[in-house]
């Protein structure tokens, strides 16, 4: 049997729905990508010794840029056993997974299209994915 996933994801998690002979299972995958941090020691944007700016904001994109890539690679291992998949969810973190995929040979020909929808239930999700799949 053709087993198809959908992914609804934003930036703070993602909900695998898998369809097969059938029936459906729904597995949520965390990003843990962290938005809003204090760094320790993080303070004023100046020292105390003359003009000498100090930001933290290179260091956070970068933090930001790993977990990204992390949560994105745990998805790319949802992919690899499926027959085809659909993408949709609000954030842009569905256009950076699609460019993910269109580098992988073995995902791109699988990816049947990239969605924008708003938040939804898990009943949604699974309505929305059975629909688009006509299972």
């Amino acid at each position: 049997m053709k087993k198809n996933i959908g992914i609804w994801l934003d930036s703070k998690q993602a909900f695998i729905i898998n369809l097969s002979n059938g029936n459906h299972t729904i597995k949520t995958i965390e990003s843990n990508i962290e938005f809003r941090e204090r760094v320790e020691g993080e303070s004023k944007k100046f020292g105390r010794f003359g003009g000498q700016y100090i930001t933290y904001e290179k260091n956070r994109e970068n933090k930001q840029a790993f977990q990204t890539n992390e949560f994105i690679k745990n998805l790319l291992k949802e992919l690899t056993n499926c027959d085809s998949f659909v993408i949709f969810g609000p954030s842009k973190m569905k256009k950076i997974l699609k460019k993910e995929i269109k580098n992988n040979m073995l995902l791109a020909p699988k990816l049947l299209g990239v969605f924008k929808s708003d938040q939804l239930t898990e009943n949604q999700l699974v309505a929305w994915v059975k629909d688009y799949f006509k299972t």
